[in-house]
Order: C-alpha cells, then structure tokens, then sequence
C-alpha cells in the first residue's frame, strides 16, 4: 500500500498526517504500522478526510481523540492549502464543535481554541493529591511534585475508569515552580502508552488546574515540555472557564510517498 503521509512537528509532539484515503476500520491496524517504521519517532497519527460539519478540513485521530496540537497543525496545513489563511475552522475527532486555528506565518506558530472542560475535581491518586480534568474524550490528572513515573500512572490510571466516553487520558506530571511538565498519555483504542514531547490538552489541563481558585480574566502560563514549549491560556468569568486556546511553534514537513 502506497500512502501520502505528512510529518507535523507543533512543539515537538510529532504527529504524522495521512493524506491518502483510508477507511475508518483500517486506521488503528495502520496507525501501529506507521509508528512503528523507523525514524519516524511519531508519537501520533491522524487522518485527513473530508470536512462533515461546514469547516475547512477535518482531521480524525487514529484512536478517536481529540488533540490540540494535532488540530493547530491541521489548521497550519489548511490554511496553507488555502492560499496562506491567518485564521480558519477545522473540524477534529473527539471534539463536537468547530476549532478555530489562528496562524502567524512570520513567527511560524498557530493557536487553537480548545474545548471547555466538563468537569475539574480536586482528588487523590496514590495518596498524592491533584486536579482531575475532563475535557470530554480526553481527561487528565495534574498532579504536582511528583517525579514521572510509569508506577505513578498505573496508580492514578483507576481515576478515568468511570468517565463516559473517553478516548484518551492521561497524567501531566507538572513542576509549577519552573514552568515544566511532563504528559504521559494512553489511548486505549490503540494500546498505546507515550511520554510525548509536548502535549496540547495536557496544557490545557494544567492551566485549568492551576486556575482553579484565580480571579475573574485571562490567566496565561508557558509549559516547557521535554520538546518543545506550549502557551496556554483560560479566560474566567464568574468563577468558572469561559473560553480557552493553546499555541506555540508548528514545523510542517513536505508530503511524501511512502510504502507500507
């Protein structure tokens, strides 16, 4: 099978975009297939397809996830298409409404609106506390002064078992003193399990989770990642998220043939 595949680097969480027609039953086979070619140190992979919901494109993860920096890449790689957009709606799996991507083309970085999340709880995990956030198909457990471990993971991984509808999750290890942060992150559907180089909805999830208590208006932090750097920001109002973006710098390989 010949495929048109695309590698996109948005803060070091690389994703690679399959260009070529593929049927949804097929994705998950393929998926395990392309990140285990050599060299190509994918952490995950989505797939183009036709836009469904009134957006520019849409792009659907191999696990069904939703994925903030795989959807500022996609909207990069639209606007591109498009003649050079400074800002476009993309449609992306996991997420029931329109992203808005907002690309500068001097800087080389784009932002994307993320979702608001369903539900943040204080709570344990392995008798360390943190924030547990739902993002509606992707949750996460922030916890702090922590180091990473895989133990840790397996510990607090009974925490997602009763979310509905879940397609991804993970634990964001976070240093707030330095402004690091460490994701590991599971998407059951592929039996997949990747410290990744950076991750969008984790961000996401440690600003909210840091936020929670803030008052009233934007609360703005950078996460250093083991990759790269993700902004993330929060917009309060009456105590609760109100609107919320992720953004940082986005490499867009070329298109290439591959044979698998």
């Amino acid at each position: 099978m010949r495929l048109k595949v695309l590698r996109a680097d948005p803060s070091g969480n690389i994703t690679l975009f399959v260009l070529s027609p593929v049927s949804s039953g097929d994705r998950a086979g393929l998926a395990a297939r392309l990140m285990a070619l050599p060299n190509t140190d994918a952490e995950q992979v989505g797939f183009v397809c036709p836009a469904l919901e009134g957006g520019s494109g849409r792009l659907e993860m191999a696990g069904g996830e939703f994925c903030g920096n795989a959807a500022r890449a996609f909207g990069m790689l639209i606007a591109r298409q498009l003649g050079g957009l400074s800002q476009l709606q993309v449609e992306v799996s996991g997420c029931d409404s329109l992203v808005t991507v907002e690309i500068d083309w001097d800087q080389q970085t784009a932002q994307a609106q993320m979702p608001l999340p369903r539900a943040v709880e204080r709570t344990r995990a392995g008798g360390q506390p943190g924030t547990l956030v739902d993002l509606v198909g992707i949750a996460h457990f922030v916890v702090e002064g922590v180091p990473p471990s895989l133990d840790f993971f397996r510990r607090a991984e009974p925490l997602f078992w009763d979310i509905a509808g879940l397609e991804a999750y993970g634990v964001i290890f976070l240093d707030a003193q330095r402004g690091t942060m460490a994701p590991l992150v599971k998407v059951p559907r592929l039996d997949t399990l990747v410290w990744e180089g950076s991750c969008g909805s984790g961000s996401l999830a440690a600003v909210i989770a840091q936020s929670q208590g803030a008052p009233d208006g934007l609360f703005v932090r950078e996460y250093i990642q083991p990759a790269g750097v993700v902004k993330a920001a929060v917009l309060r109002q009456d105590g609760r998220e109100v609107s919320a973006w992720i953004g940082g710098p986005v490499h867009l390989g070329p298109p290439v043939e591959i044979e698998i």
